[in-house]
């Protein structure tokens, strides 16, 4: 990586011990290389933050895939992951381990890695899937190349926790093919939109000032690439308080 990005990439609020969820569109960061004429190698953007969390931390990545939902075999070790290079390239690595969600699944390294792959709720953002193992354990939710307000998928679990009028349980039943390669037929659900309702999940930008006025959120630049890391303890709380109050932060946005 180029010297600047690292010196930039030391100034982040990543620390020993913690457990940090990379949400990322690395192509910026790309092209920022191509124009200074050094490679970039993805994996080495990992390994940098594994040595910064070190072997008490837990670093994810996600592997989310919507093929289940449309009556596609989940095959745990075949199924690609929908989100992300970094992910993809994550996956491939035998230090990292998926979790079992066929639609809402991570690839995990870390001393926790075995309870998170153990978690295994029948909803990706019930109170035993990985959302609620990162609201309750003060994981943050690192955002690379992105706003956080356009991939912050911890709001889901919020509404899901309260409960919102223009979401509903729908469940899948489908086949799966484990890690050992045994295949079953398995049943999960999400908390899906109503579509009649013609509504999606809004976040209103008041929520930025909200958790950063709570220390929850720090927005960073490096060469106009946003950067942003969120408290997803601290960001939960407040959404969750927010939707049972009706307050707008987190809304259902006409579409």
């Amino acid at each position: 990586m180029h010297k600047d990005l690292i010196k930039f990439l030391d100034t982040l609020d990543v620390q020993k011990g913690n457990t940090i969820y990379i949400s990322s569109d690395i192509t910026s960061i790309l092209l920022f290389h191509k124009k200074k004429g050094i490679a970039f190698i993805p994996n080495d953007l990992i390994e940098y933050f594994l040595a910064r969390i070190g072997s008490e931390g837990n670093l994810l990545f996600p592997t989310f895939n919507w093929g289940f939902c449309r009556g596609k075999e989940f095959k745990y070790k075949d199924t690609p992951s929908d989100t992300g290079s970094l992910a993809k390239i994550a996956m491939n690595r035998e230090d990292f381990i998926r979790t079992k969600h066929p639609i809402y699944s991570f690839v995990v390294k870390g001393k926790d890695q075995e309870i998170l792959y153990n978690l295994d709720d029948e909803s990706g953002w019930g109170p035993n899937s990985l959302f609620a193992y990162f609201h309750k354990n003060r994981s943050k939710n690192l955002f690379i190349g992105i706003d956080y307000k356009n991939g912050f998928t911890f709001d889901h679990y919020a509404e899901e926790t309260v409960g919102v009028n223009y979401r509903y349980y729908k469940y899948f039943i489908g086949d799966y093919t484990d890690r050992y390669g045994l295949k079953s037929t398995k049943k999960y659900k999400m908390y899906v939109r109503d579509l009649e309702k013609k509504i999606i999940t809004g976040i209103n930008k008041k929520l930025d000032d909200i958790l950063i006025k709570k220390n929850a959120y720090e927005k960073y630049y490096f060469n106009n690439i946003p950067f942003g890391i969120i408290d997803m303890k601290i960001s939960g709380d407040v959404m969750i308080e927010d939707i049972k109050n009706q307050g707008g932060l987190i809304y259902g946005k006409k579409i």
